[in-house]
């Protein structure tokens, strides 16, 4: 394979997004330009290290053990570059950060933060792009994310983590079910009851799977949502009841008649929420400003989200 130019920064991103999702056409849109394009950009990457990075063919794109070398090699080097930026920038918190968030948690939250952050570090930018938490944290150790904003804990020698706040999980039943007159629901008030949840892709997933099984509800398989407001929309129809986290609670649910939202009387019920990064990676400063724009938007403390005061 012929020599070029060397290769760009840009071009390996480029790669570290196809070693990730193994998708020409899915690591185009994630790096915002059209597959011919970001086509090309690999291909002259491989023309500039005489090498082959990718096997294409029919399906999923299949990385060469090279090309897997090089991939993991470029989320090394784009740490450094970025924390020679942060190193140059010796002063307000600047600069764009990818920051991936569960789909179930940044509609909820992230609008307040932003607009704090917006006030607080207008030079801040931050990309977000919202998944499932098993892609998410696959996406942060190949360098696709700067930052995830996810349940903890994530259990990876390579990221480093720090919870902000707990949010309480609420039983959620449909407007005339007989436990909807209540307030808050009894162990017992589980047996039996069907529980629908999200695919097993949500951490959520297994955390209802743990409820039901040790008060004997029944999950139901048949019936796993894609998103929250598909299971609200599910349990005001009659198919089951559901647990919902209390931003989501206190955002879309709250004020509604076809679903009410019931409180544990006597379980701990609630799912740990910080921030995740790579050890290699230079983000101090924009990390403790996400966190102390967390930390406003929270405080004083609610039945929704409860802040690590650890």
């Amino acid at each position: 394979m012929s020599q070029s130019s060397e290769p760009t920064l840009r071009q390996l991103r480029y790669l570290v997004a196809l070693g990730s999702t193994l998708s020409f056409r899915r690591a185009a849109a994630i790096c915002g330009i059209t597959q011919p394009s970001f086509s090309a950009q690999i291909k002259a990457l491989e023309g500039s290290l005489g090498v082959l990075v990718a096997e294409r063919g029919t399906g999923a794109v299949t990385m060469t053990p090279i090309g897997r070398e090089l991939a993991a090699a470029a989320v090394e080097i784009l740490d450094r570059v970025d924390g020679l930026r942060a190193k140059a920038a010796e002063g307000p918190v600047a600069g764009v950060l990818r920051l991936g968030v569960k789909a179930t948690l940044g509609p909820y939250l992230l609008p307040r933060v932003i607009e704090n952050l917006h006030r607080t570090h207008p030079e801040l930018k931050l990309f977000i792009r919202e998944g499932a938490p098993v892609d998410l944290e696959m996406e942060l150790a190949a360098g696709l994310h700067d930052m995830l904003l996810a349940q903890l804990p994530i259990l990876s020698q390579d990221i480093s983590s720090a919870r902000l706040f707990r949010e309480p999980l609420f039983l959620a039943v449909a407007g005339d079910h007989p436990l909807a007159s209540k307030t808050s629901f009894e162990p017992e008030d589980l047996r039996g009851l069907d529980v629908l949840t999200l695919s097993p892709r949500y951490h959520l997933h297994e955390q209802v799977l743990r409820l039901c099984e040790e008060h004997g509800a029944r999950m139901r398989r048949d019936y796993e949502g894609t998103s929250l407001d598909a299971l609200r929309q599910m349990v005001g129809m009659g198919l089951g009841a559901t647990f919902l986290p209390g931003l989501y609670v206190a955002s879309e649910v709250h004020n509604t008649k076809d679903v009410a939202v019931l409180r544990s009387s006597r379980l701990r019920m609630s799912r740990t929420m910080g921030l995740a990064w790579r050890r290699a990676s230079a983000i101090d400063p924009a990390r403790e400003a996400i966190t102390q724009a967390v930390g406003e938007v929270l405080k004083g403390g609610s039945e929704y989200a409860i802040l690590d005061r650890s």
